[in-house]
C-alpha cells in the first residue's frame, strides 16, 4: 500500500479538528448539495462567483474548488482571477471539468484554467478526465458513458501535463501522482443515482487537501472516506430520495475506527 491507513485517518481527523474554509466556485445545480457535504464533514464552505469578490475571498479560504458545471464567461473569469489569486497564497485548487467534451466552449475554458494556473488536483469522471488527457471520452449529459481505452494512461499523461494529482471516478477510483497509482474500491452503485456525488466529492477532497501538505495522501483519504459513506448510507436508503441525507449523515458520522476497518485501497 502506497499510505499507511493511519496516515490516511490522520487527514480525517485533520479536517474536524481544524474545519478548514473551502472556497468554492460551483455550478448552480449542486451548490447545496456541495455546501451540505463540507458542513456534514466539519469543513466550513463559502461559494462566492462575482469577480468583484473572489480573489478578497480566496485570500482568506484554505482551499479553492473550481467546478465548470454550469459555466459562462462571467464564471470563467471569476475561476481564473480566484485561482491566480490561490496560487499566490500558496492554497490548493482543486479542479472539477464537469461536463468538458459537452461543448467546444467548455474544451476551451478547461485549456485556459489548466494553462493558467497550477492546479492541486484534477477530479473528473473517466471521460472527462480521457477528454483533458486528449484521448477519447464520451458523455452522455454529464454522465460517462466511455472513457479512454486506458484509464491508466490518459490518468497518467494528465498528471504528467499539469503536474497535478488526477483522480477518476468510476466504479473502481483511481488516483495518480508522480508515478504512484492507487486504487479505492470503496463507494457502492446508488452514489451514480444521485445527482451532485462528482461535485461534492472535488469538495471533499478540496477540505482535505487544505489540512494536508501532501495532495495524493489527501485524495486517496478523502475518496476512500466518500466511498466508505456512501456503502453505509445505502445500507439505510431505499432509494436516490433517503440516500441524500443518509449519506450526509455518514459523512458527519463516519469514526476513525470505522474508516480503518472499512476503507478498501490498493496500488
Amino acid at each position: 500500500m502506497v499510505f499507511q491507513t493511519e496516515r490516511l485517518i490522520q487527514v480525517l481527523s485533520r479536517v474536524r479538528e481544524e474545519k478548514p474554509v473551502v472556497h468554492t466556485i460551483t455550478n448552480w445545480v449542486t451548490a447545496n448539495e456541495v455546501a451540505g457535504s463540507l458542513h456534514a464533514l466539519g469543513a466550513r464552505p463559502i461559494m462566492a462567483s462575482a469577480p468583484e469578490e473572489v480573489e478578497e475571498i480566496t485570500s482568506r479560504a484554505d482551499a479553492l474548488v473550481l467546478n465548470l458545471g454550469t459555466p459562462s464567461p462571467a464564471r470563467v473569469e471569476a475561476m481564473l482571477l480566484a485561482g491566480l489569486q490561490a496560487n499566490k497564497e500558496g492554497h490548493p485548487v482543486l479542479f472539477d471539468p464537469v461536463g468538458v467534451s459537452a461543448s467546444q466552449f467548455r474544451i476551451k475554458s478547461c485549456e485556459r484554467i489548466l494553462s493558467a494556473l497550477r492546479v492541486t488536483v484534477i477530479r473528473g469522471n473517466q471521460a472527462e478526465i480521457g477528454t483533458l488527457a486528449g484521448r477519447e471520452g464520451r458523455l452522455a449529459g454529464i454522465d460517462s458513458v466511455a472513457g479512454p481505452g486506458n484509464l491508466h494512461q490518459a490518468a497518467e499523461h494528465l498528471s504528467e501535463k499539469t503536474g497535478a494529482v488526477v483522480a477518476a471516478s468510476g466504479p473502481q477510483d483511481l488516483i495518480v501522482s508522480s508515478g504512484k497509482k492507487v486504487i479505492v474500491e470503496n463507494g457502492h452503485p446508488m452514489m451514480s443515482q444521485v445527482t451532485g456525488m462528482g461535485c461534492m466529492l472535488t469538495a471533499v477532497i478540496g477540505a482535505f487537501t487544505a489540512v494536508e501538505s501532501d495532495p495524493m495522501a489527501a485524495a486517496v483519504s478523502a475518496v476512500a472516506f466518500f466511498g466508505l459513506a456512501g456503502e453505509q448510507a445505502a445500507l439505510k436508503a431505499n432509494g436516490p430520495g433517503t440516500f441524500k441525507p443518509a449519506f450526509l449523515d455518514a459523512l458527519f458520522s463516519i469514526t476513525p475506527d470505522q474508516m480503518r476497518k472499512g476503507i478498501k485501497i490498493k496500488a
